[in-house]
C-alpha cells in the first residue's frame, strides 16, 4: 500500500468523522446590523384642494432571526427612529414642507429558508405583521403652530432577503420589505384625512450567527 494511498484513506476517515458544518440549523440566532431606508409609496385623501406626500429616510436597521427548524425562522425588524418630512403634493406642491414626524416600525415575520442548512447562501421569504407608532409630530411652513396627530398603524408585511456566510459566524445580508402602513392625520383647523404610506424598506448590512 503506497504512502499517498494511506494518506488518502486517512483524510477520508477524518472527513467522515468530522461533523457537517451547518450554515443555519434549528436553535440558531442570527443578528443583523446595517443601513435601512424607508421609501414611502404615499398617497392621501384630499386636504385644502391638494394632497400630501412623505419623503425617504435612512437609519440604523436591526433585524434578527431565530431558527425554529433548519428552514423555518421567526424574524424581527427594528430600527432607530425614522424621521420623515410631510410635503404638499398636487395643488399643494408649492407649499413645500407642511409637517414632520418620527416613527418606529417593529415588524414580526415567519420566514422560510429554502436552501439546505449547510449552504453558505441562505435566501429567505417571510410574511407577518407590522405595528407603526408615530411621535414627535410637528407642523411647518404654512401650517406652523397648528397641532397635528397621526394615529398608529397595524398592517401586513412581506419580505425577501438573503444571507451569505463569509465565515462560520459572520455573513453579509440584503433584504427588502413591503409594509402596509395607513394612518389618519388630524391637523388643527382641518377635517381628519387618511394617509397611506405603504413603504418599501431596503436594508444592507452584516450578520452574525450566535
Amino acid at each position: 500500500m503506497s504512502y499517498s494511498f494511506k494518506l488518502g484513506i486517512l483524510a477520508a476517515a477524518v472527513m467522515a468523522a468530522a461533523p457537517m458544518a451547518h450554515a443555519y440549523e434549528a436553535g440558531d440566532f442570527i443578528g443583523r446590523l446595517g443601513a435601512a431606508t424607508v421609501a414611502p409609496n404615499a398617497s392621501s385623501d384630499e386636504i385644502a384642494g391638494g394632497r400630501v406626500d412623505v419623503d425617504n429616510d435612512t437609519q440604523l436597521g436591526l433585524t434578527a432571526t431565530y431558527m425554529l427548524t433548519n428552514q423555518i425562522g421567526v424574524g424581527i425588524l427594528a430600527a432607530t427612529p425614522f424621521k420623515h418630512d410631510i410635503k404638499g403634493d398636487g395643488a399643494l406642491s408649492a407649499a413645500g414642507k407642511l409637517a414632520e414626524t418620527k416613527h418606529l416600525p417593529p415588524t414580526v415575520t415567519l420566514q422560510y429558508f429554502p436552501m439546505p442548512s449547510g449552504s453558505k447562501f441562505q435566501p429567505y421569504v417571510g410574511a407577518g405583521l407590522n405595528y407603526t407608532t408615530f411621535f414627535d409630530e410637528k407642523t411647518a411652513g404654512i401650517l406652523k403652530g397648528k397641532n397635528i396627530r397621526l394615529d398608529d398603524s397595524f398592517g401586513l408585511a412581506g419580505e425577501l432577503g438573503a444571507d451569505y456566510m463569509v465565515t462560520d459566524k459572520v455573513g453579509v445580508n440584503a433584504a427588502v420589505w413591503y409594509v402596509d402602513i395607513d394612518t389618519e392625520a388630524q391637523i388643527e383647523g382641518f377635517d381628519a384625512f387618511d394617509v397611506s404610506i405603504d413603504p418599501w424598506v431596503y436594508m444592507v448590512g452584516v450578520s452574525y450567527k450566535f
